[in-house]
């Protein structure tokens, strides 16, 4: 799978660097042997592009790391990349960086609803999008996705009947879908923002894996399809999907419309947030400008990941169905074929396959039953798992193997 002049093959040392996904795999089996890779949170098992790594190292080497603002140089990567991937041209006035996209989501229902308000989410989906309503005292307000021909979409009529309530102020977009990995059509993203606007309920839309999408598809930035849906929006943007620079907590919120804008710096101001750190400047600045080689070859990776997989079910597992990858480095599968609860599920994900994903329960209506399966790894790593995956259920179950031989790459 590795791809021309760049390493997708080699598995970083993270099991003892403290990163959050291996220390949260501890908590949920402290009898994890080493050697296992958790696919939960969604970030890279992979070395971060060189260009990167060579640009920050240059940095370093000739700068120190006081505070730092934003520059021209980076306002232009920026709206460079947004330019050139996605087709929407901003004024650089627009971005507001923030301490990262979650945070950003916080900070948007605090600016543009009041406790008691109704927030409208589409389930299953990202669990922190839970977390922004409920913390702050407001109400979700639940538009589930309908799943139908192995795949979803958007319940609009829902959407339109919910949002017409006069206390939703505010929907939370997920673009592409996490973690069912849609990339939204221009057709169902126009009909959804008519929606939004005749019942003035502002879209707040949580891009971040705008970058990760798969040959065949397009990712449409939704203010781009309507000058009056640039006016009722509010965009989240980072590299840290892209790149995978997600400790660096940084992000581009682009809010075209001066009023909404103001609203959101006022709270960014009164949580004492400023700038970002150094590294985060430099890293989004060198990633934007640099690194969309890296990139291309990153797509198709976790194109020949996600092929493994499904071709792993299709010879072992037919019954469980994968959602078609989209979008994301996150594939969606269904387990409920196997009539186990979400909870009897994951332990047996756990304590007998050594599997730890991101439990479909976790995302709301819908979920439970499903796993989502971080693919942005090496390819022997995801063989190895699969491997496990095999013998647990095989042990479990006490049944021959459906085909010889192990995990075909």
């Amino acid at each position: 799978m590795t791809q021309p002049g760049y390493d997708f093959d080699t598995l970083p040392g993270r099991s003892h660097s403290g990163a959050a996904k291996f220390a949260d795999m501890r908590r949920r089996n402290p009898d994890v042997p080493p050697g296992i890779v958790p696919f939960s949170v969604a970030d890279m098992e992979l070395r971060t592009a060189p260009e990167i790594v060579d640009g920050l190292r240059e940095f370093v080497d000739s700068d120190v790391l006081g505070y730092a603002d934003s520059s021209r140089e980076y306002d232009e990567a920026v709206a460079g990349w947004l330019r050139r991937r996605h087709g929407w041209e901003i004024d650089p006035d627009w971005n507001v960086v923030y301490q990262g996209v979650v945070p950003a989501l916080f900070a948007a229902v605090g600016a543009y609803t009041e406790p008691g308000d109704g927030v409208a989410l589409m389930p299953p989906v990202y669990r922190p999008f839970f977390s922004a309503v409920q913390t702050l005292g407001r109400r979700v307000v639940e538009v589930p996705l309908i799943g139908e021909g192995g795949t979803y979409r958007m319940d609009l009529d829902l959407f339109r009947r919910k949002t017409a309530e006069k206390d939703v102020k505010l929907v939370l977009l997920c673009s592409p879908h996490n973690p069912v990995s849609r990339v939204w059509s221009a057709e169902e993203l126009r009909a959804f923002g008519r929606i939004a606007r005749e019942n003035a309920v502002l879209v707040v839309s949580d891009e971040i894996h705008f970058d990760i999408v798969m040959p065949g598809r397009g990712h449409v930035v939704f203010p781009t399809l309507d000058p009056d849906f640039a006016g009722n929006c509010v965009v989240c943007t980072a590299p840290s999907k892209t790149f995978n620079l997600a400790g660096l907590q940084a992000s581009n919120i682009v809010i075209p419309d001066a009023r909404l804008r103001e609203r959101f710096v006022a709270v960014k101001r009164e949580a004492g947030l400023r700038s970002l750190g150094a590294l985060a400047y430099h890293a989004t600045r060198i990633a934007y400008t640099r690194g969309e080689a890296w990139l291309e070859a990153l797509l198709g990776h976790v194109a020949g990941n996600e092929r493994l997989v499904r071709n792993f079910f299709a010879q072992r597992f037919p019954e469980v169905k994968i959602t078609p990858l989209e979008g994301t480095y996150l594939l969606w599968l269904d387990f409920r074929a196997w009539n186990m609860g979400g909870k009897e599920l994951e332990a047996f994900m756990e304590r007998q396959a050594l599997l730890f994903f991101g439990e479909g329960y976790a995302f709301g209506t819908g979920g439970a039953g499903f796993e989502r399966l971080n693919l942005a790894c090496p390819s022997r790593t995801l063989i190895q798992a699969l491997e496990r995956l095999l013998a647990a259920r095989e042990n479990r179950d006490r049944l021959p193997r459906r085909a010889e031989g192990g995990v075909q790459a």
